[in-house]
């Protein structure tokens, strides 16, 4: 995933901010902060015009900007009854307020002052029905939507922290001795929470991801605890004795679920000393995944993260810090993959264990589903994608699914070998582990029959090679043999348990080689299908992917901040060095696709900008948030896959969006008002058989056939000469021009 600040909202006045809550459903943000400020905001994009379709978050204006008043001491709490278009807020001195929406306009509805202590906490059940205020003293009230009171309790417990279960039956209360106990519905008590950290360490955040409808993976973490020294305590539920434990090196402010339950988002600040020796804190936000896997880091302008809230579709993410609101887009990490005219995309089945796999071909409209256990990649090249996953197979607990375009399957592969990286080519499938490198030579329907061979009177089909390496025997040198004792032996005589003390971080590979990165920056280059090491490059960069270009001249890396970088891959005739650094760098890049015919040609997205770059110089940027599939025939395909995921079942061809290149646009321009001559001299400085094609189809329809049959020369369409050519025999222009429009 990648993450970016989009836009900027200022507070008058220089109030510094207390609380932020994000409406997922109806789109309000309202905000509180000092001195009784609180304001309700909404963003609206309009109509976003067909330039900007796709966008993940489509240039906003703020349509509604209200001042709320009848607050006087900071606003230290803000909620939503998204159910019942309801927003409930209190105050450092205990006033809570709840306002209604009437004629596109907020109104306070009800009021309520205990004028004792402080509220630290409230939030509204999943359905909305009920409320749970806590005050720091202890005292607990449960209310229902309509104001009446259905109990209220003193727990003689200093109260900072509470949590509604996903299922509304049971209440977490976090304490500021830092403990938490759960009660249920009513008020009882039920039992503590085991926590795994020292008892004096403040929690600073309470979080349950609502699982009433299913999670992403079956058995994920939903409850999460934060603590002031940085811990985070991800847990299945509220008896789980093996919780996940990351350590967030920061102290922690606050935490934050998305809705969907993919994310976890981590506020806090860092403490660094810059280069003059000067200490300084630096806010920032942490993004992991469910199990607790870091994603990326966000740092923010100013001291500390008061509050934070997602957005509905988990795309955008608001933020407060001292007097301004900041908007972050999100661009998730879909595992997707295109082949053909087949998009192939991953999404999260709530009311099944598996994960569903959609295969939809965009020229036919046909969809089809395909449903695996517990998805690990999704890989594609030429006619067939590969899927892989956990098996249930004790020896192989993982597997390779070679599948067609509508997800039959075609070849298959049990894996003994941790896939943690993977990558696919037109004969190949590539995956690593932190120590192990495996290559399997996969059998497609095409080289099935093209490799029976006869055995007397019976038929054999020989099977797919495969062999695995250890990373360290890969990198000084040692062939399969040394590595395995032979390409056809059983890759079983592997040490699994051999670690390194340089473990693999990304791989990528081409129709002849592929290529290894390692943590150290080392980058290894074997030759395929007959595997050995060619040459060793030191990259200057931590990779998170890897890219080579069509002829493997040229390697694309992106690092975990965003940063694109090219470098050469052939050997420098003046040093004698391989993999010199191309002045080329590119910031916020969050997706990057090579062109398949043109190693010239590539495209990337940059926040909501897709560039297309020939050689090192970029065209005029296009706006759009579409995923990169395909860059093929002086043509970018991209797919909106934000709708297609959130909508799979809907999804349809207008999801696809086509982009042509710079070369592309001015042929077509220069065809539709100039000449065929005009084209055909514009065509000759920049060659390419998809602008010679559309030179000789324009030539055709104007009758000159002599241009026609240059242009078809030119792209070495020889039926097309041939055609050419009978129609210079044909006396009648109305024949000549019948036969071309055929």
């Amino acid at each position: 995933m990648f993450i970016y600040l989009s836009k900027k909202i200022a507070i008058p006045n220089n109030v510094r901010l207390k609380s932020l809550s994000w409406n997922g459903d109806q789109g309000w943000i309202a905000c509180g902060g000092e001195n009784g400020m609180l304001k309700v905001l909404k963003l609206d994009s309009g109509n976003p015009s067909e330039r900007q379709r796709g966008l993940a978050a489509p240039p906003s204006n703020l349509s509604m900007n209200q001042t709320l008043e009848g607050h006087n001491g900071g606003v230290m709490c803000v909620t939503w009854n998204e159910n019942y278009r309801k927003l409930t807020t209190s105050d450092q001195y205990g006033l809570i307020i709840v306002w209604m929406l009437h004629r596109g306009m907020w109104f306070e509805e009800m009021i309520n002052n205990r004028n004792i202590s402080t509220v630290r906490d409230m939030k509204w059940a999943r359905d909305g029905q009920r409320i749970c205020i806590a005050y720091e003293d202890g005292h607990v009230i449960v209310g229902s939507v309509d104001g009446n009171r259905l109990w209220g309790k003193e727990l003689e417990l200093e109260l900072c922290f509470l949590e509604w279960s996903p299922d509304g039956r049971s209440l977490l209360f976090a304490t500021l001795d830092h403990k938490v106990q759960i009660y249920d519905s009513a008020g009882n008590y039920i039992a503590k929470l085991g926590l795994r950290t020292d008892d004096k360490v403040p929690i600073v955040g309470l979080e349950w991801f609502d699982t009433s409808a299913g999670v992403a993976e079956q058995g994920q973490p939903s409850l999460a605890v934060g603590f002031e020294n940085g811990l985070l305590q991800l847990m299945r539920s509220e008896s789980d004795d093996a919780p996940v434990l990351v350590d967030t090196a920061m102290a922690m402010v606050t935490l934050r679920w998305n809705p969907a339950g993919t994310l976890i988002v981590v506020a806090g600040t860092h403490g660094t000393t810059s280069s003059a020796g000067e200490w300084r804190e630096v806010a920032m936000m942490q993004f992991f995944s469910p199990v607790g896997e870091h994603l990326r880091t966000l740092k923010v302008p100013g001291s500390s993260v008061a509050s934070l809230s997602f957005e509905g579709k988990s795309l955008r993410i608001a933020i407060a810090v001292d007097s301004f609101i900041y908007f972050a887009n999100i661009r998730l990490e879909y595992k997707r993959g295109y082949f053909g005219s087949t998009v192939v995309c991953a999404y999260p089945k709530y009311d099944r264990a598996d994960t569903a796999v959609l295969f939809a071909d965009v020229k036919t409209g046909e969809k089809v589903t395909k449903y695996v256990h517990k998805l690990l990649h999704v890989l594609s090249c030429a006619d067939n994608c590969a899927l892989v996953t956990h098996s249930a197979e004790a020896n192989a607990p993982y597997y390779v699914i070679l599948c067609n375009a509508i997800g039959a399957p075609v070849d298959s592969k049990y894996l003994d070998i941790t896939p943690k990286y993977a990558t696919l080519t037109r004969y190949h499938f590539v995956g690593a582990s932190d120590s192990q490198v495996y290559v399997w030579q996969y059998r497609t329907l095409t080289s099935k029959l093209t490799s029976v061979a006869a055995a007397g009177s019976s038929l054999r089909r020989r099977e797919g090679r495969e062999a695995a390496f250890h990373v360290d025997d890969l990198a000084s040198g040692q062939g399969a043999a040394e590595a395995v004792g032979g390409i056809e032996r059983d890759i079983s005589l592997l040490p699994s348990e051999r670690l390194t003390d340089d473990p693999v971080i990304a791989v990528c590979a081409t129709e002849r080689s592929f290529f290894v990165a390692r943590e150290s920056g080392a980058l290894l280059r074997c030759s395929l299908p007959h595997v050995a090491l060619e040459a060793t490059y030191q990259l200057r960069v931590r990779p998170l992917s890897l890219s080579v270009n069509c002829n493997g001249t040229r390697m694309a890396i992106l690092d975990s901040n965003g940063v694109l970088s090219l470098i050469s891959l052939e050997k420098n005739t003046e040093t004698g060095e391989w993999g010199s650094v191309l002045a080329f760098e590119r910031k916020d890049t969050w997706d990057f696709k090579w062109s398949s015919d043109n190693p010239e040609l590539f495209a990337l997205m940059e926040k909501t900008r897709m560039y297309i770059f020939s050689g090192l110089e970029a065209e005029e940027p296009v706006l759009s948030s579409a995923y990169l599939c395909d860059f093929s025939d002086l043509e970018v395909t991209a797919v909106l896959l934000d709708e297609l995921v959130a909508d799979p079942e809907g999804a349809t061809s207008d999801l696809v969006v086509r982009f042509d290149t710079k070369a592309m646009r001015k042929t077509k321009e220069i065809l539709e008002k100039g000449t065929v001559h005009e084209a055909y001299s514009f065509v000759e400085d920049r060659p390419h058989p998809k602008l010679w094609k559309l030179c000789a189809e324009a030539a055709l329809k104007a009758k000159e056939l002599a241009v026609a049959d240059k242009c078809f020369v030119h792209c070495a369409d020889y039926g097309s000469i041939h055609f050419v050519k009978r129609l210079k025999l044909l006396d009648d222009e109305r024949l000549v021009g019948a036969e071309a429009h055929t």
